[in-house]
C-alpha cells in the first residue's frame, strides 16, 4: 500500500514506523524538507521525504498528522489531489481547560471532509498519546488496545482497519463520520481526566458484561425489574 503522511511530528513518526515495518511504501510530507528528511531517515525502509502536495499525490491512503485547524487549511489546498483517496484524521480539537473547540459546529473530521469533499475521511487514532502508538504492540492487562474507527465509505474503513491491526491494535466500528465528534469529545474528556485530574479514565467504564447492568443468574420478574429501574 502507498501511504502519504502529511506532517513530520510525533503522530506521523509513531504511526508511520509501524507501517514501514509492515512493508508499506511511505512518503513523509512536510513544509520543512529538513524535518521530512530527518523523519524519513529515522524510519528507514521505504520511507522517503517529499513535499506536502507530493505526499498527498503519492498515497492511496493519506494520514493527516497535523494539529486541528492547520490540517483543515492544508487539506483544503490539496483537495484536488486528495479526490477519491482515503484521508485519516487523528487530530483532537481540544483547547485550554480541556475544552472541545468544535462544540458549536462540525467535528474536526467533518471539517476535513468539507475541505476535501472528494476524499473518504476516516477518524481514527485520536484517543491515545503518541507514545502509546509507539508501543509494539499496545497491550494492556493482556488485551490489545481497541481503536474506534468512524467513516462512511466501506472500502476506506477496510483499509484503515488493516492499518490499525498493523499498529498492533484491534479496530472497532465506531459508526459513520457523523459520530467522529463523539470520539473527539471522548478525547477531550479523557485528556481532562488523565492530565487535569490524574484519574484513571479506563476505570470509569464497567466490563462489557455489565454494560446493561449486572446479569442475574435467574431471570427477574417484571416487578423486580421495575423496582430497579432509574
Amino acid at each position: 500500500m502507498r501511504i502519504g503522511v502529511l506532517g513530520t511530528g510525533n503522530m506521523a513518526d509513531a504511526l508511520a514506523t509501524h507501517w514501514v515495518r509492515a512493508g508499506h511504501n511511505v512518503a513523509i510530507g512536510g513544509r520543512d524538507m529538513h524535518k521530512a528528511e530527518r523523519l524519513a531517515t529515522r524510519l528507514g525502509g521505504s520511507a522517503k521525504p517529499v513535499t506536502l502536495p507530493a505526499a498527498a499525490e503519492f498515497g492511496q491512503v493519506v494520514l493527516a498528522a497535523l494539529p486541528f485547524g492547520t490540517g483543515t487549511s492544508v487539506v483544503r489546498e490539496l483537495r484536488a489531489v486528495l479526490d477519491g483517496k482515503v484521508l485519516i484524521d487523528c487530530s483532537n480539537p481540544v483547547g485550554p481547560g480541556f475544552r472541545l473547540l468544535t462544540q458549536s459546529g462540525l467535528s474536526a473530521a467533518q471539517q476535513l471532509a468539507a475541505a476535501a469533499p472528494g476524499a473518504h475521511v476516516v477518524k481514527a487514532f485520536n484517543l491515545c498519546h503518541e507514545d502509546v502508538w509507539r508501543m509494539s504492540p499496545p497491550v494492556f492487562d493482556g488485551r490489545r488496545l481497541a481503536v474506534p474507527v468512524c467513516g462512511d465509505d466501506e472500502t476506506a474503513l477496510a483499509l484503515v482497519h488493516q492499518l490499525v491491526r498493523q499498529v498492533g491494535c484491534e479496530p472497532v466500528a465506531g459508526g459513520s463520520l457523523e459520530r467522529a465528534g463523539l470520539l473527539e469529545a471522548t478525547a477531550a474528556l479523557f485528556i481532562g481526566l488523565w492530565v487535569g485530574e490524574g484519574a484513571d479514565a479506563q476505570a470509569i467504564a464497567p466490563p462489557l458484561a455489565y454494560a446493561a447492568g449486572p446479569r442475574d443468574e435467574e431471570p427477574r420478574t417484571a416487578e423486580e425489574a421495575s423496582r430497579q429501574e432509574f
